[in-house]
């Protein structure tokens, strides 16, 4: 018996990459063109699920794919996803339903699978495009250490040169078209270049490959949220990763490992902080628990499943279990919890693995607990802090505010949604506490990492002592407001709370929060993701007539300066023959500029990140 499932997004399970890679290229050519557009169709298609596990799909009169998965939940082999046309296995139905369900995580090698595998064509191997010492060299500046400093170690394998070689082609493939002209044919030659790393044995380039293709998937979902910097982000990694390991740079760091998890040697004791809602690209959605450990680090309880924004508004309140244990992410946000034989995953979650013993626990106030960070340095997760604030007025969706240490006033900072989607309560909370200047409170939120003014905020409290107004929670919710969740209401406020005036009627306050003109060079690196090289290459065909880089020259970012102006001419230029068609394509060495932009301006951010929340 099939019957439909209840969510409203297709709630397809996951699909080994090379699974995809090959049903896209036993297309042929007149099919592969036809592929994006089966696969938005499918996006109003129902899903059913049997009692034996299967899926199945009906894409027309007389076309069923189902699909069968392993123990594990995924589809690891072809033969696992079948249709009932005649033109099966190589048929459009069968690879749009594979194309649109999510891409498995990055694992090992299978049992049988050799270690190392050749990439696709001689031609292909032996395109590795200008070195990175001249790639990146004009990256002068504060760029990440970390990204350009190599340590001793073996150099990569032939094998493995190639196969970097083949993942930077199929990255910087993506990059010159731009994120909304990638379509499924073209993500599927990142997968089959990310199994080809996989079978390398560059673990770090696999995972680095599949995570720019569940970004360009989430920015095609017209319902998403646009992360546009989560997209820079990821290619930004792809291609640093590829681009030295193809110049056989011998870093250890590059190969990466298989990541597992692991069992703390003592009982771990955690104090509840806050509930975040979470929403992944595929339809996923969710919330996560967020725990601090006594030695300052952080856990998570992670409840994500197919849902989408929905499901992460009623995640909320839901029950969550670890082993024996059983309670809701609302109460055990706001308490403690022993926990014995811990299984911790290495993102930090909990894992309900055999053994794992917890109970409740007395919790603690999350401003006592929550350790002091300052922004996130480059690849590196931001992790919430906490700071007290004035509310100075709305901005927007967001929220001016002073940041106060005691009652020195800091700089001005803006609170922006952590998500935006009118299901979760973030925005909603953030323009009620806009409307009433003057008010303090504490925030628990992560420093913007491309936006060192700008805070994310997860949670806010009042502030005892200071005389000032402030917020006037109940006491169930144990001095905390989760913004994704609880709705702040007025007798949670000061009584009399003022509307809120204009941002250039506040005395003494500037109207919103300085923005170096380095936001000029971000604007044209994101610029280049999401609308290609054709959109990178504007400001040289205008002569720069908006004067973005005479503003980054003289505010100081002299290489941003000089970055900015080669990127876009690189962009624009392009070989022609007698006869003015396009001669060949310089894919690698746009790719390479681009590349050189995106990293000196990611450290630089991050320098001045730094140097804001220290001071």
């Amino acid at each position: 018996m099939t019957r439909p499932r209840p969510d409203t997004a297709p709630a397809l399970p996951p699909v080994a990459p090379e699974v995809v890679a090959a049903a896209v290229e036993s297309l042929t050519t007149r099919l592969r063109g036809r592929l994006d557009a089966a696969v938005a169709a499918l996006a109003a298609t129902p899903v059913g699920t049997a009692d034996d596990g299967t899926y199945g799909i009906q894409c027309g009169v007389d076309a069923r794919v189902t699909l069968t998965p392993g123990p594990s939940g995924t589809i690891t082999t072809p033969d696992q996803a079948r249709c009932t046309c005649l033109l099966s296995p190589r048929c459009l139905h069968r690879t749009a339903v594979l194309a649109a369900a999510p891409v498995a995580e990055a694992g090992p090698p299978a049992a049988g699978e050799p270690a190392a595998a050749p990439a696709r064509s001689a031609d292909r191997a032996t395109a590795t495009g200008p070195a990175p010492s001249t790639a990146l060299t004009s990256s002068t500046g504060p760029a990440p250490s970390t990204a350009l400093t190599s340590s001793t170690g073996p150099a990569p394998s032939a094998g493995q040169v190639r196969a970097a070689a083949d993942l930077w082609t199929a990255g910087a493939a993506v990059l010159a078209a731009g994120v909304t002209a990638v379509g499924a044919v073209q993500r599927a030659e990142v997968l089959r270049a990310a199994h080809t790393a996989r079978l390398a044995g560059l673990h770090r380039a696999e995972e680095a490959a599949l995570d720019v293709v569940r970004r360009v998937r989430a920015a095609h979902d017209p319902d998403g949220p646009r992360r546009t910097g989560e997209v820079v982000a990821a290619l930004r990694e792809l291609l640093l990763v590829t681009h030295r390991l193809r110049a056989a740079d011998p870093d250890p760091e590059l190969i990466g490992g298989v990541r597992h998890a692991h069992r703390p040697d003592r009982p771990l004791r955690l104090y509840g902080v806050c509930r975040e809602p979470v929403v992944e690209p595929g339809g996923r959605g969710g919330v996560v628990t967020r725990l601090v450990g006594d030695d300052g680090r952080w856990y998570a309880l992670r409840d994500v499943r197919p849902g989408g924004a929905g499901r992460a508004r009623r995640a909320g309140t839901a029950h969550v279990a670890l082993r024996s244990f059983l309670s809701d992410h609302e109460r055990l946000s706001r308490a403690g919890l022993v926990v014995t034989g811990a299984v911790v995953a290495p993102d930090g979650s909990l894992l309900a693995e055999p053994g794992v013993r917890a109970t409740f626990a007395a919790g603690r106030p999350w401003t006592d607990v929550v350790p002091a960070t300052v922004p996130a340095g480059p690849g590196q997760a931001p992790s919430p802090t906490v700071c007290t604030v004035e509310i100075l007025a709305a901005d927007g969706e967001g929220v001016l505010v002073r940041a106060l240490t005691g009652d020195t006033p800091g700089p001005v900072l803006r609170l922006a949604p952590a998500h935006r989607h009118p299901a979760l309560a973030h925005t909603a909370n953030l323009r009620r506490l806009g409307a009433c200047p003057g008010l303090r409170v504490r925030v628990l939120g992560r420093v913007d990492p491309e936006r060192a003014t700008t805070l994310r905020p997860l949670a806010v409290g009042p502030v005892s002592g200071s005389g000032a107004p402030t917020l006037a929670l109940p006491e169930e919710w144990r001095g905390r407001a989760d913004l994704g969740y609880d709705r702040l209401r007025d007798d949670h406020f000061p009584s009399g709370a003022a509307p809120c005036p204009p941002p250039s009627l506040l005395p003494g306050t500037a109207a919103r929060p300085a923005d170096p003109p380095l936001r000029h060079l971000r604007d044209l690196v994101e610029l280049a993701v999401t609308g290609g090289r054709r959109a990178a290459a504007e400001p040289a065909r205008t002569g720069d007539r908006d004067g973005r880089a005479a503003a980054l020259r003289r505010g100081g970012f002299a290489t941003g300066a000089d970055l900015f102006a080669a990127l876009s001419a690189v962009a624009a230029r392009r070989s022609r023959d007698a006869f003015g068609r396009l001669a060949g394509d310089d894919q690698d060495h746009y790719a390479a500029q681009w590349l050189a932009t995106a990293v000196y301006l990611v450290g630089t951010e991050a320098a001045l990140g730094r140097a804001l929340w220290q001071g």
